[in-house]
């Protein structure tokens, strides 16, 4: 599998709207977690994200992946997002952040997508008002503490100094 050509076909899919060319991507019952808007499973769910989410939210995408690597069947890319906000409260503005994206792959298709960025970031671009931030980032937080394992959420006492 050639990673670079799958990032390629990846980013020119969510730059030009195609949700069908990104769903053909994944796997059938492939899912793409995404930082905004949440988990989309199976190729129709994802390309319904891509065209009316994305698109519906924003236009002229430009998705820059960088540094790629791969790990057995995962790859790893950091990259540089960036589109312009159709939203009304921000009509126009530029909206640039940087993450990180993790694909898992079976058979050369994508399994499941996730990627990490500063959401914040984008969304004091847009202009959200800090309590709006703050209650996307509550809601993240707590999706984050339900799918942590237990070791994580115990508390564990570490050295103690006299």
């Amino acid at each position: 599998m050639d990673f670079a050509k799958v990032l390629n076909a990846f980013t020119a899919a969510v730059e030009t709207g195609d949700g069908p060319a990104l769903a053909a991507l994944f796997t059938e019952e492939g899912v793409y977690h995404d930082g905004f808007y949440g988990a989309f499973c199976g190729r129709a769910a994802i390309a319904e994200m891509l065209e009316e989410h994305f698109w519906g939210a924003a236009k002229d995408f430009k998705w820059d992946m960088l540094d790629p690597a791969m790990a057995g069947q995962v790859g790893y890319a950091r990259y540089l997002f960036s589109y312009r906000s159709t939203l009304p409260e921000s009509e126009g503005q530029r909206v640039i952040f940087d993450g990180m994206a993790c694909f898992h792959f079976k058979n050369g298709l994508i399994t499941e997508y996730f990627e990490i960025f500063e959401a914040a970031v984008a969304q004091a671009q847009i202009g959200f008002a800090a309590v709006r931030i703050a209650k996307f980032a509550a809601r993240k937080a707590r999706r984050l503490r339900d799918m942590a394992p237990t070791a994580h959420l115990s508390a564990v006492q570490g050295p103690t100094h006299d």
